[in-house]
């Protein structure tokens, strides 16, 4: 598959765009990428998400290329308005826990 191209608003108010070229994950990069979400520290027997975790792998393994070009860190220090689009186009990791799911229902 090759990455399909999203225009990202970069402020409510101009019409100035980032262009984000995102890539379909394979199973297993989907896999990885939610378990950099799981936290699990069985010595205490404890089991925390990190979100943030999983949004960095996914920039540093999703995007292929920006314009302008950013780095992980650049896109890491975006402003919400834009992090909130990025995470609109960015494969959903859940979607292929969820199908799975359904599936065995």
């Amino acid at each position: 598959n090759e990455p399909v191209c999203h225009h990202i608003k970069v402020a409510p108010d101009t019409e100035e765009y980032l262009k984000v070229w995102v890539k379909e994950p394979t199973w297993l990069e989907a896999e990885k990428a939610l378990n950099a979400v799981m936290k699990i520290d069985t010595k205490n027997q404890n089991f925390d998400l990190d979100l943030n975790a999983m949004y960095r792998y996914m920039l540093e393994n999703f995007i292929t290329k920006t314009e302008p070009t950013l780095s992980t860190l650049d896109m890491l220090r975006l402003s919400p308005y834009v992090g909130n689009q990025l995470k609109e186009v960015l494969p959903n990791p859940f979607e292929t826990f969820e199908e799975d799911s359904e599936k065995k229902e």
